[in-house]
Order: structure tokens, then C-alpha cells, then sequence
């Protein structure tokens, strides 16, 4: 192994590890614009996953997890505050750990995709829309079939 090789591994040594519930940039280093952008989108991304708490249509995990990002960015308070959450505090960890999703959630929201096209199917009675409705979730319905399931 050359030198160089061997300061490169000695410096990445040295380096401490990034946690995954923090964002290696502080904030005050970033321009205040995308951080207000960035908390603006991760509130709209937490207000979508609560009406995705009401509404069958909308995935609520999804927009935490996409919430959790953002205040990665901005707000460590409110990031904090959404990994501290009992209900979904741990769904999230889960993902961000492990990139697995509990057996429940992912009964729930392929039975939720299953259930949708058949209503849809019900309530436009047209093949060609019905099978519009088919294609557009078999990549979601294959992504989640696929994800591991957290212990």
C-alpha cells in the first residue's frame, strides 16, 4: 500500500461518524433562505402526513420520513421532536437504521393499494381507467412487497 493510501485511511479513521438523525452541516452555515425553505417544506410534509392519518389515499410514513429529512436540514428542535414521537418516532428510526418497515405497516398499506384499485375499479367502471389506476401502483405495491420487515 502506497502513502497516500495509508494517510487516507488513517484520516477517514480519525473522522468521527455522521449520526443519521443529524445533518453533518450546521445550521448557522447554511443560508437562512434554504433552511426557511427547508422548514417550510417539512412542516408541509408533516401537515401532508397528517391528513394521510385521515384520508386512505395518502401515505403518512412516507411524509414523516421526508419531514425528518428536511428538519435534518433546519430545525434539529423539530426533527428531534418527530423521532421522540411515540407512533411514529420508532417507524422512522426503523427506516433510517435499517431501511425496514414493521409487518403491520406494510400489511396495512399493500392491503390499503389493493383496496383502493378495487374501489377505483368499482366507481369508474371502465377497464382502460381501471387499468390505468393497476399501472400506476404496481411500482409502489412492488416497492414496499420488497422492503424487509423490522424486528
Amino acid at each position: 500500500m502506497s502513502q497516500n493510501q495509508q494517510s487516507v485511511i488513517q484520516e477517514a479513521a480519525l473522522k468521527p461518524s455522521i449520526r443519521l438523525d443529524e445533518c453533518p452541516v450546521p445550521v448557522s452555515t447554511r443560508g437562512k433562505i434554504k433552511v426557511f425553505l427547508w422548514k417550510v417544506t417539512g412542516i408541509f410534509c408533516v401537515g401532508l402526513a397528517i391528513l394521510g392519518a385521515i384520508l386512505p389515499i395518502l401515505p403518512t410514513t412516507v411524509f414523516l420520513i421526508m419531514a425528518t429529512g428536511c428538519f435534518a436540514k433546519s430545525s434539529p428542535r423539530m426533527q428531534r421532536k418527530l423521532l421522540n414521537n411515540k407512533t411514529f418516532g420508532p417507524l422512522i428510526y426503523e427506516w433510517q437504521q435499517h431501511r425496514s418497515i414493521p409487518r403491520k405497516a406494510k400489511r396495512i398499506a399493500l392491503l390499503t393499494i389493493v383496496l383502493s384499485v378495487v374501489w377505483s375499479a368499482y366507481l369508474l367502471q371502465d377497464m382502460m381507467l381501471t387499468l390505468l389506476v393497476a399501472l400506476l401502483v404496481v411500482g409502489p405495491f412492488i416497492f414496499l412487497w420488497r422492503l424487509p420487515i423490522s424486528k
